[in-house]
């Protein structure tokens, strides 16, 4: 944990250069130039490459929590998917993208050009590559050749998704190059790697593995591409290089803390719920990461080893829908405080009850069954981190490979790799004093009779589930595997019998779509991006 908590540290110094950025403000996107922003000629490399991570870092964070909400590994309140998402609801995002981040990078490169700051470029292009393949994922064509041209061109033209996705690659491995180039001096702040280019190289090679299995279903040369990098073995294959962005837990000017810390330990107790559907699959499967994961506030749940209570479990007098009949459904025993897919039911007196974000990876508290309300300073302090890039999902992402090959076995092995060190990151991310290799045996011992007994289509969703768990922090490859795949084909369905068809991009943000003269809105939430070729919504996904 030395390098995240060196990396909270770091944060301090520039975070506040983020929030002008990060809010959810909305903008139009045009680039003049903006007087309380710091001149090209005025401006340092060091400075805009620090403030760009920091916007990296919360911007794959807000990402992640998007995609959670709609493959259930975080709780998402929308009945009705057509509306759960507005067109505004991306105002913010969009704009530290166009007008933030790759704005501040336009800037810094022809500084680091003139200056041969190489890994500063090279940091910059791994970098404008996620952001511009995550806004593909998320929301189809975008701009990205016609943009950042300034007053030159107030209304960019989007981009095919395919186009930037090439155009994403490329970057990659020119910031390969950068990154093993010698350059003429380092950045101040590396967040992720403090300097270390080998393993910068690796995650820019992780980061093309998830690209190669994102477009699989449409690049028959996918596959290759991708066995080609996992047989060089130079991409994050071991938990010490794993890429996360740290947060620290100081509260104000600025605060540092993780965004999912803040919103649940306040004066007023959680200020989200966890989701059913997830905390119930890791119940079943004795899965000990659950306590790392969630911090249960109270012993019991109404409805469950007590009277139903209407007051602060409104479903605990209710009868169960027929469509959720044999899945989780109201509430967990235990004290697992959540709720399901979909309910947008009004928010009862349970901020000291309902369960919270635990230790990993919000740095909050280690739920060790002491059930006592928790505030602002509990536990860690909000000095989590977000998960960027994980070896144990480069070994899902073999999983999926060798499962599309049809070689259950290597499928198995990378599956139980993938597992492993889910495991071991997550138990370790917290000195609790227990040992936990028991429960870690007996829930793999678990999953490979799961496995072993299931056919091939039960075989992925075998894969699916854990992924989502090992997933738990930052749901964009969720997300899109949920398209890909269809799998796991468990998930818990929307509380609304009909939802309308599950989310395949997203609304163009209202600041783009309504400023820009080349934009037009989408008309409706089932335009599937250009990798996503299987059958429309409502029939795929296969739940809603």
């Amino acid at each position: 944990m030395k390098k995240i908590l060196n990396i909270g540290k770091a944060v301090l110094f520039s975070a506040a250069l983020a929030l002008t950025s990060c809010n959810d403000g909305a903008w139009e996107l045009d680039l003049t130039e903006n007087p309380n922003a710091l001149t090209p000629e005025q401006a340092d490399p060091n400075f805009l490459l620090n403030k760009v991570q920091v916007d990296y870092g919360y911007w794959i964070e807000s990402f992640g929590y998007t995609g959670g909400q709609l493959i259930r590994i975080d709780q998402m309140s929308g009945r009705v998917y057509e509306t759960a998402y507005g067109p505004s609801a991306f105002d913010g995002r969009w704009s530290s993208a166009y007008r933030g981040m790759l704005e501040d990078l336009r800037v810094m490169n022809s500084l680091a050009v003139e200056g041969d700051l190489t890994h500063h470029l090279a940091i910059g292009q791994f970098i404008q590559a996620h952001i511009m393949m995550t806004l593909v994922d998320y929301m189809g064509d975008v701009p990205y050749s016609e943009a950042l041209k300034g007053a030159e061109n107030l209304n960019p033209a989007a981009d095919a998704g395919a186009d930037v996705y090439a155009a994403a690659i490329a970057l990659l491995d020119e910031a390969i190059t950068n990154f093993q180039s010698s350059a003429a001096a380092d950045p101040q702040y590396d967040f992720f790697y403090d300097g270390d280019w080998d393993n910068w190289v690796k995650a820019a090679n992780t980061l093309k593995m998830k690209a190669y299995m994102t477009t699989r279903l449409v690049d028959g040369g996918a596959l290759a591409s991708f066995n080609s990098i996992v047989s060089s073995g130079n991409y994050i294959s071991a938990n010490d290089e794993d890429m996360v962005f740290g947060y620290g837990s100081n509260e104000v000017q600025p605060d540092t803390r993780h965004p999912r810390y803040a919103a649940d330990y306040t004066s007023t107790g959680g200020g989200r719920y966890r989701s059913n559907w997830l905390m119930g699959m890791m119940l079943d499967n004795a899965d000990p990461r659950r306590n790392f994961y969630f911090y249960r506030q109270n012993e019991d749940t109404p409805g469950y080893g007590g009277d139903p209570d209407e007051e602060t479990l409104e479903c605990s007098l209710q009868t169960q829908p027929a469509h959720m009949e044999g899945y989780v459904w109201c509430g967990l025993p235990a004290g697992y405080w959540g709720r399901d897919h979909g309910n947008d039911n009004g928010i009862p007196p349970d901020g000291f009850l309902r369960t919270l974000h635990g230790v990993y990876p919000a740095g909050g508290t280690f739920d060790d069954g002491s059930y006592e309300g928790q505030v602002n300073g509990d536990g860690e302090g909000g000095a989590g981190f977000t998960p960027v890039l994980l070896a144990s999902w480069a070994d899902f992402f073999i999983a999926e490979a060798r499962l599309v090959e049809n070689n259950p076995g290597a499928a198995k092995t990378a599956l139980m790799n993938g597992i492993a060190k889910s495991m071991a990151k997550v138990t370790s991310s917290y000195d609790s004093g227990n040992d936990y290799s028991v429960a870690i045996t007996n829930h793999a011992d678990l999953i490979e009779a799961n496995w072993d007994a299931a056919s091939d289509s039960g075989k992925m969703d075998v894969m699916a589930q854990e992924f989502f768990v090992a997933l738990y922090g930052n749901g964009i490859e969720g997300y899109n595997f949920y398209r890909r795949t269809g799998y796991p084909t468990t998930l818990q369905p929307n509380l609304e019998p009909n939802p309308g068809g599950f989310i395949r991009s997203f609304f163009y943000p209202a600041n783009y779509a309504n400023t820009n003269s080349n934009a037009t809105q989408k008309d409706g939430v089932g335009v599937q991006v250009f990798w996503d070729n299987n059958p429309a919504s409502p029939s795929f996904p296969s739940a809603n």
